[in-house]
């Protein structure tokens, strides 16, 4: 064993080696004798647990060395190709912002910009201005505040408006989002205190105005935008909130969670109600996110009474929970497309997929094929169901078109395998041993990075 632990070549001969000195020219050497070390340990170990009976060659070690520094060089965080037919997959990211966002976000990013400066008036200025004049146009609301997403926004506002006092809230709106984050915790935490009513699946106006006391401060609507109650319901409307809370000099708050800014029913989802329907119903705080389906960046909106949003503004926690430069130069510029809603159908991604019609992805699946025909793949162009994703729109499905890839050599599982290991990587699913992609996630320009890929592993 000795023999040949003094077989292993030392690092500084390694170093010598002309394939490592073209490695020093594209990563740091400390970085290159750190992993040298590392394998010539691992060597060591594996020789003396007899796991190796022979030392590699120089070769193969600088092979090694190699690998893991191309390994080690690749961001954490990086771009992948969503072939799902999830639109908002939070696993991937949620909204694709859109192209036209760019140009803006470059500018402030890469150069000093007027974040909080008044060009006008010649001092200090607030961040929460550039937002607040797009935003009341699209909803109607008296004031704005931005903050960095909609479980900070709900915070905010409650710890704002009824910090050690009862926020009334009907047990059928009890929601759990994504990664355990659930409205009572959230409630707890502003310093309110949760008042349940109703049941799971009925509560009546009845039940808020029995709740209400002299230590109640906020009658709270959660709108249940990641799951759906069905058959024998019974919920409050949010006029009839806002009427029993305005009865009680009380304050009416709607968490609207996913929030849209247009109608989707034109494109096969029902019915869920806009930002500004919820304000015109009377409710004085609405709050919702920017990176679902508005298809923005993650941000949390606050509208509603500037009474309410000025006080919001004085409190501490909105410097904790503020936005910076690059979250108020892509939302500005996402939301500038709504002033035209045939621009933002067009222009912002997660609109335009939600749009997309049946037809235009049926000639979306013929090009794809095209990309790849001269490939051993036996391709099927099947018709199957997308959905909205991120919370949002719960049991409801678009018709969505696939491309179904079957391989005579290779398994569906080592086919996403594959691909879920190339420089893009190609997030798909399977189903029948097939890979399949659906058109609706896959755009036109990701066509020949999927058929490089494709082509690689055949």
């Amino acid at each position: 064993m000795q023999k040949i632990l003094s077989q292993i070549p030392q690092i500084n001969k390694i170093l010598q080696l002309d394939e490592v000195k073209k490695l020093q020219e594209l990563y740091p050497e400390k970085i290159i004798k750190e992993n040298l070390q590392l394998s010539i340990n691992n060597i060591k170990k594996e020789i003396l647990s007899k796991q190796l009976f022979e030392v590699p060659s120089l070769e193969e070690i600088v092979e090694v060395l190699t690998k893991e520094l191309q390994k080690q060089d690749k961001n954490s965080l990086r771009r992948v190709i969503n072939a799902t037919g999830t639109i908002l997959h939070t696993n991937l990211g949620r909204s694709l912002l859109s192209k036209k966002v760019q140009e803006n976000l470059i500018n402030v990013a890469f150069n000093y910009s007027n974040l909080e400066f008044n060009i006008e008036e010649k001092s200090r200025g607030s961040r929460y201005t550039h937002l607040n004049e797009t935003i009341k146009k699209l909803t109607g609301a008296e004031d704005v505040l931005v903050v960095n997403n909609n479980a900070a926004a709900v915070m905010l506002a409650l710890n704002t408006l009824s910090k050690d006092k009862e926020i009334v809230v009907s047990r059928g709106e009890m929601v759990e989002i994504g990664g355990a984050f659930r409205i009572p915790e959230i409630i707890k935490l502003s310093g309110g205190i949760v008042h349940e009513i109703g049941t799971t699946n009925k509560t009546h106006v009845k039940d808020y105005a029995n709740a209400i006391n002299e230590n109640t401060g906020v009658l709270l609507k959660v709108h249940t935008s990641n799951y759906k109650i069905l058959g024998f319901t019974k919920e409050v409307t949010n006029e009839e909130v806002a009427t029993l809370a305005k009865e009680n000099d009380l304050i009416s708050i709607n968490d609207l969670g996913s929030g849209q800014l247009i109608d989707f029913r034109p494109y096969g989802l029902p019915y869920e109600p806009t930002v500004k329907e919820v304000l015109d119903s009377g409710i004085d705080v609405v709050t919702f996110s920017g990176d679902k389906l508005l298809g923005g960046p993650q941000a949390g909106i606050i509208v509603g009474k500037k009474k309410y949003i000025d006080l919001m503004k004085k409190n501490q926690l909105t410097r904790a929970l503020r936005v910076d430069k690059m979250t108020i130069a892509t939302l500005e510029a996402t939301l500038k497309l709504y002033l035209d809603e045939k621009q933002a159908l067009e222009h912002i991604p997660t609109l335009n997929m939600i749009s997309m019609s049946k037809e235009k992805l049926q000639e979306k699946a013929k090009l794809f094929i095209e990309k790849i025909n001269h490939l051993n793949f036996e391709v099927e162009i099947l018709e199957d169901k997308a959905e909205v994703g991120g919370g949002s729109y719960p049991s409801s499905y678009l018709d969505s078109v696939v491309v179904k890839l079957t391989h005579s050599k290779k398994t569906a599982t080592e086919l996403e395998r594959r691909l879920l290991e190339m420089e893009i990587p190609v997030v798909t699913r399977i189903k029948d041993n097939s890979i399949i992609l659906d058109m609706r996630t896959l755009s036109v320009e990701e066509f020949e990075i999927v058929g490089q890929n494709l082509e690689k592993i055949i």
